[in-house]
């Protein structure tokens, strides 16, 4: 049995501008959650950087069905979407995967800004 329907969208930034890291942290913080926090069939969306490295938004939905809907609506205009007027270029991979199985610890999953948003 899957555990999900996994989806990977990701942008280089070895060519972004400056200061690109800190726009993609408020943006994402002050309008990107708000957005997916209510995407019919989306289990959870992750959202990792690595400074002047890449960008990438890790999404995993409830059923093949719904991950296809999404990339379907999301990647005829991936070159203009707000992550990629923010990086200045779209998206270089766009990739599905399995989820394997999803186990989830004493912590639990934490909601919100990353360490680096205040």
């Amino acid at each position: 049995m899957n555990a999900g329907y996994g989806l990977t969208v990701r942008w280089s930034l070895e060519q972004a501008p400056d200061g690109v890291a800190d726009e993609l942290r408020e943006y994402v913080v002050g309008t990107s959650i708000a957005r997916f926090m209510f995407l019919d069939g989306l289990a959870f969306k992750v959202w990792r950087m690595r400074e002047g490295e890449w960008f990438e938004g890790t999404y995993v939905f409830d059923s093949e069905e719904e991950r296809r809907v999404f990339r379907a609506d999301f990647e005829p205009g991936a070159d203009t979407a707000p992550g990629s007027a923010i990086i200045g270029s779209g998206p270089v991979l766009v990739e599905e995967w399995e989820v394997v199985a999803i186990a989830e610890g004493p912590a639990g999953f934490r909601r919100g800004a990353g360490p680096s948003v205040s």
